[in-house]
């Protein structure tokens, strides 16, 4: 009896995990991604729909503070600092307020981005960016709200937001200038410090070239103007690896002292003790 009763348990409950109504969302959550010169945008939204109503001074009132979509607040990201009327929006993400108006409206960039809609309290202070765009009139009716990214250049684009006959487009300025020049420097002015540590590194625990691996912790320090405490590890390391036991002590007195300047205990342990191995006859 009880084995029956388990079996029509199941069963009931798999009827009603599988019963369960899926329906369409009112207004679907859409994400945009867009590169604007070496600048990643990213956008994620609900789309409400008109569906026969008025939108604007009804639906969406005039003057009051919106939440520009539905459900959850909008949210836009930028990997890079951006430049809207003249100020500068700092790089990361934002909740995108707006203040429709029937001339212009008001765009609010929040700094608190996990509110459901509109904030309980607005605080002033989490407003990384205001700014005002006049608003205009396209022929053709959206019936969902829409944000897109158009107007491409190397250098700018417009965030525009259209729904029933209107349109808002923002332009957003993006430092591909400065962000191109600074990767072709990098590029062309050759490996840095860090990448021969790294490169000596790798040849010393892959048990590779050592000759190799010293060459670039060499060149390494020779670049570095700190010349940081764990380069001086690193090259005694591959010193002692070499049988220059020696020239690794040495080495690893330098390390020692660094060390102990920077309170790094970790370090300060591993010199002393590979200084006492490397002292044994």
């Amino acid at each position: 009896m009880r084995k029956i009763i388990f079996i029509l348990a199941m069963i009931i409950a798999n009827y009603v995990t599988e019963a369960q109504v899926k329906t369409p969302q009112a207004s679907p959550k859409s994400t945009l991604i867009q590169v604007v010169g070496l600048t990643t945008v990213e956008i994620v939204y609900s789309k409400p729909s008109a569906r026969g109503r008025d939108v604007f001074n009804n639906l969406v009132p005039f003057g009051k503070l919106w939440r520009t979509g539905a459900n959850e607040n909008t949210t836009i990201s930028f990997s890079d600092d951006v430049i809207i009327d003249g100020k500068t929006l700092p790089k990361g993400k934002y909740a995108l307020y707006t203040n429709p108006r029937a001339d212009n409206w008001e765009i609010f960039f929040y700094t608190k981005t996990d509110n459901w809609g509109n904030p309980e309290t607005w605080d002033e202070s989490k407003v990384a960016l205001k700014t005002s765009v006049k608003s205009g009139h396209i022929d053709r009716f959206v019936e969902s709200f829409t944000i897109e990214i158009n107007n491409l250049d190397n250098n700018f684009a417009h965030l525009e937001l259209s729904w029933e006959n209107t349109i808002v487009a923002l332009k957003f300025e993006v430092p591909t200038a400065k962000n191109a020049i600074a990767s072709i420097d990098k590029v062309l002015s050759g490996p840095t410090a860090g990448d021969y540590f790294s490169a000596a590194q790798y040849y010393l625990q892959s048990n590779g070239d050592l000759t190799k691996a010293s060459s670039y912790i060499n060149k390494a320090l020779e670049m570095s103007k700190e010349k940081p405490y764990f380069y001086y590890r690193l090259k005694s390391l591959i010193q002692a690896k070499q049988g220059d036991k020696m020239g690794a002590i040495e080495t690893a007195k330098i390390s020692l002292s660094g060390a102990e300047a920077a309170n790094n205990q970790d370090y300060v342990k591993m010199s002393k003790d590979s200084i006492a191995e490397w002292s044994k006859k």
